[in-house]
């Protein structure tokens, strides 16, 4: 675990809201020079506390108007692997995220969809004939709020 001072955790928020921002303006919010930012910056990424920087895609204005969350019971007869599972729901483009959960569902995907018929589509045609699909729980996203968590 990598040591964080206040200006370090200024600084991962700052990114967090806006991963593009230079250096010289991070230093200029935080009081300081842009060779001093741009050292803790690769301090931060070397130790890990930064693993990466993504551009994130506004999907409703992409024409994908309906996002679900889906929890997926794995189906105990045939014992499909963990692995035969997850690549194969990998490859369908309408989902976003895979996530092997504990508790009631074996798995949890985001699903974007263009609308309540698309999603039905991909659901019917896509998912439930992956290998292994058993039950599924489906909660369409309302409204999304993005928290950076706890520095």
């Amino acid at each position: 675990m990598i040591e964080l001072d206040e200006i370090d955790r200024a600084l991962l928020r700052a990114l967090v809201k806006d991963a593009a921002q230079s250096a010289s303006s991070l230093g200029r919010k935080l009081g300081l020079s842009q060779p001093a930012t741009w050292r803790r910056i690769r301090r931060l990424e070397a130790g890990g506390a930064i693993a990466g920087r993504r551009l994130r895609l506004n999907a409703e204005a992409l024409g994908f108007g309906v996002t679900v969350f889906l929890g997926i019971k794995l189906a105990t007869r045939g014992r499909v692997s963990l692995e035969d599972f997850e690549r194969a729901v990998s490859a369908i483009p309408e989902v976003q995220t895979v996530e092997h959960v504990l508790g009631l569902f074996d798995y949890r995907l985001r699903v974007v969809a263009r609308d309540l018929p698309d999603f039905e589509r991909v659901l019917r045609r896509r998912i439930m004939t992956l290998p292994g699909a058993g039950e599924v729980e489906a909660n369409v996203l309302l409204s999304e709020e993005r928290l950076p968590g706890p520095l």
